[in-house]
């Protein structure tokens, strides 16, 4: 323990939150978003919700599948900015590379509600690259 002692104070330089620990916070709630959307409007059986959601079909299916990738590809985000923030890697790169992956599961929500699955793809490995560079930028 006494490795990690003190090297998550002050990550900002002023102990402010970060604006890659506030992607985070978004990319938490982003699935979210995605059930939401799935959910309003329909006949929503929240008794056995995983049930009604294999019954959906369209932007309501497509929508309940970006919130379990959104899910899928948190805790690897998640770990590349909590570990650039611990090294203390270059704190604009780290905020770049956060708020890059943001925008890149932001795109692919609405490419998969669309059902564009090839641009979809597009932003899925868009985000990935933003999560690997969490990593080189920590090295």
């Amino acid at each position: 323990m006494d490795a990690l002692s003190g090297q998550l104070d002050d990550t900002a330089g002023s102990g402010a939150v970060t604006i890659a620990l506030w992607c985070v916070l978004i990319a938490g709630l982003l699935p979210y978003v995605a059930t939401a959307i799935s959910k309003a409007g329909a006949d929503y059986d929240n008794r056995d919700p995983r049930a009604w959601l294999a019954q959906q079909h369209g932007y309501r299916r497509r929508a309940g599948a970006a919130a379990l990738n959104g899910f899928e590809a948190l805790p690897l985000f998640a770990a590349g900015v909590l570990i650039a923030q611990l090294v203390h890697a270059r704190q604009s790169s780290a905020n770049l590379l956060a708020a890059g992956f943001i925008v890149a599961r932001g795109l692919h929500l609405a490419c998969y509600l669309a059902g564009w699955s090839t641009l979809r793809s597009v932003a899925w490995f868009a985000g990935l690259l933003c999560v690997v560079g969490l990593f080189v930028i920590s090295s």
